[in-house]
């Protein structure tokens, strides 16, 4: 895709603020000196089985992008791609899913866009508003920050175990829980203090998504992998080899970025390279305030820090 990207054409216009051009989470388009608009799009098939919950996860993942940039949703267009032959019960659970999470955020579905496909595949457009100089971009790392989470890992190792069929339930309930979580909150906490970078962590993985936030800012991004923490069961299931194929495909594209200072067990390496959806919050600020924003937010933990950019863009530590 980066290769792709690369022959797009491309234009000034002043009032982009960003762009594709960093790989951010979302697109920012100015329109006054104190208003922009956020605007983003995903969609994907079902990772769980229960029609309605599918729908609402794919909304907290819709809308995870424009808080990530720290910004409001506060309209959406729905993407449905659903079996002609399909019953109409499991759209129709599918939709009342997604409208309930975007109530619940306060983001208004506008309509939307349907069409026939064998393969279900569902989520939104999604636009938000920000002033222009609260923007936060993955671009704006700075060395000296202490980086910081706010979910756990391992939504894509326990959907893969779910469809093995090896996976517990309440390992399930949890991971779903996490992937129902709207990053409202976090976004709002982070806005309270000094946050430099920000990016959400989805479909590439935590290391996919901090080397994109590294190569944007120009710098080293330090992970400690014994800081992390992971949904229960992800752990065991990732050394039970229940290992999704984008994690592989994430591994492949982003582990030449990556210097190991230690030895990390396999498992846990897996698991940095996890698919996740509806995943947290990678936020980069100065160390003074990292430990007020954890107090402030019980989900946010510390994982690393920001330093000057060495030979790699990640050092796990």
């Amino acid at each position: 895709m980066d290769k792709v990207l690369a022959s797009v054409p491309r234009w000034a216009d002043e009032n982009v603020l960003i762009g594709f051009d960093t790989a951010d989470d979302a697109g920012v388009y100015r329109l006054t000196a104190e208003l922009a608009l956020v605007q983003t799009v995903d969609f994907f098939t079902p990772i769980v089985d229960d029609p309605y919950t599918f729908g609402a996860i794919a909304a907290a993942n819709s809308l995870s992008d424009v808080y990530a940039m720290g910004g409001r949703p506060f309209s959406a267009l729905s993407i449905v791609a659903y079996p002609a032959k399909g019953g109409a019960a499991g759209l129709e659970q599918i939709l009342q899913g997604g409208a309930g999470k975007m109530r619940e955020a306060g983001c208004s579905i506008l309509g939307g866009h349907s069409v026939a496909d064998d393969e279900i595949k569902f989520g939104y457009a999604v636009t938000g508003s920000i002033h222009p100089a609260r923007i936060k971009s993955n671009a704006s790392a700075r060395p000296g920050d202490a980086l910081l989470f706010t979910k756990p890992l391992g939504t894509g190792v326990i959907s893969t175990a779910l469809k093995r069929g090896i996976a517990a339930p309440e390992h399930v309930e949890a991971s779903i829980a996490s992937m129902l979580e709207l990053n409202r909150r976090a976004c709002e906490e982070m806005l309270r203090f000094d946050a430099h970078g920000c990016t959400d962590v989805s479909g590439f993985g935590l290391i996919g998504h901090a080397r994109e936030m590294a190569l944007a800012s120009g710098v080293t991004l330090e992970i400690e992998a014994d800081r992390l923490r992971f949904l229960p069961g992800a752990v065991e299931y990732a050394r039970a080899g229940a290992i999704p194929g984008g994690l592989k495909n994430n591994r492949e594209f982003a582990s030449c970025v990556v210097e190991a200072r230690r030895d990390i067990p396999a498992e846990i390496d897996d698991l940095l390279y996890d698919p996740q959806t509806s995943g947290g919050l990678l936020i980069s600020m100065p160390e003074e305030d990292a430990a007020a924003f954890e107090r402030a937010l019980e989900s946010a933990y510390r994982v690393g820090r920001v330093l000057e950019r060495g030979e790699k863009a990640i050092r796990l530590a």
